[in-house]
């Protein structure tokens, strides 16, 4: 279905140059002289770049429906992730790369969000915070506070990331998959 640069809207996806893209943010720009123009951001949803394009006032694009489905990932065997539809119990598997970076925070059972245009699935989402438990660190020592720093850890999915000085292999932290980062202790 065809729209025009008017109708854009935020999170909107279109086709655009045989690609898809998500509107971040867009602008109707009326300069003193000559026609009026749309300047956008656009993401890519597959690589996930942002580009700034400009069309005309009134062009028209392809609009592509957006769907996501949430799935729950069972297992990896290496080369395919395993995720099970829990209103049908169908199950879909993945190949390694097409899940990429969301697959250092998935764990088993866990529910991932799966992206959906045009009735191809584009890319996996994580939950935006996982709870998982610290596999390897080295020791706190009594004194070890907040501010102290950070060291690395790797968490038992193999992500590694950075958490306070006073954490030790065994425990359970929050993480936020946007950046990475430690939140708190569980």
């Amino acid at each position: 279905m065809a729209v025009t640069t008017n109708n854009f809207k935020n999170g909107m996806c279109i086709s655009y140059d045989n690609k898809l893209w998500t509107i971040v943010e867009f602008q109707h720009v009326k300069p003193g002289k000559g026609g009026a123009f749309v300047r956008t951001k656009l993401k890519e949803v597959r690589s996930g770049r942002v580009v700034e394009i400009t069309f005309r006032a009134g062009e028209k694009v392809e609009d592509v429906r957006m769907e996501t489905k949430n799935l729950q990932f069972l297992y990896s065997d290496g080369s395919t992730y395993h995720f099970m539809d829990t209103e049908n119990y169908e199950q879909t598997e993945l190949q390694a790369d097409f899940v990429g970076e969301a697959a250092k925070w998935l764990k088993e059972n866990d529910v991932a969000t799966v992206l959906i245009a045009g009735g191809e699935m584009m890319g996996v989402e994580p939950p935006m915070f996982v709870e998982l438990e610290i596999a390897e660190t080295d020791p706190g020592f009594k004194g070890d506070t907040v501010q102290g720093g950070t060291k690395q850890a790797t968490l038992e999915t193999g992500a590694v990331v950075q958490v306070p000085m006073f954490l030790n292999a065994g425990e359970r932290v929050r993480i936020d998959t946007r950046d990475g980062h430690y939140v708190t202790r569980v």
